[in-house]
């Protein structure tokens, strides 16, 4: 995984921890008064920012990630010819269901996975999100892609 230099470097950090509270507060509230209602746009096209910035090879490794970032324990389910679907849960991401039914974006996670995909795959992909509010609560991303819209390699 290359990374560029500016970007926080995993390692440096270690174990420690940051109380997930903090880290809502300004998810959920101060970036949404901020950005108001572009903020699911945003955060989308965020997240394939950040996906370019930390390329990653192969799913386990975007599923490692989302461990290592805190944005839950993403499961891969399927994949199908053009399309492949991960879940992600967690008792934050159900915290986060819980809390904010209205505004309880995923898009940035949603943005970085499918920057990921297409990074292994070559083509262009998208994410469709889908929050399960019942019993089990949980994200659905399902990614598609267009196996002929090619994406162009930048040296």
């Amino acid at each position: 995984m290359t990374r560029n230099a500016t970007c926080p470097q995993p390692e440096h950090y270690g174990d420690a921890t940051v109380p997930a509270f903090g880290y809502e507060l300004i998810r959920n509230l101060l970036i949404p008064e901020l950005l108001g209602k572009e903020t699911a746009s945003i955060l989308y096209w965020s997240g394939r920012k950040l996906a370019r910035q930390y390329p990653l090879d192969n799913e386990q490794q975007i599923i490692d990630f989302f461990n290592r970032a805190g944005w839950g324990n993403l499961e891969h389910v399927t994949k199908a010819k053009n399309k492949t679907i991960f879940e992600c849960s967690s008792p934050l991401v159900e915290a986060r269901i819980n809390d904010f039914p209205d505004s309880g974006s995923f898009s940035l996670e949603s943005g970085f996975i499918a920057e990921q995909i297409q990074h292994q795959i070559g083509c262009v992909a998208e994410t469709y999100m889908e929050i399960k509010t019942g019993r089990q609560k949980k994200v659905v991303f399902l990614i598609k892609w267009d196996a002929k819209d090619h994406v162009k390699v930048e040296n």
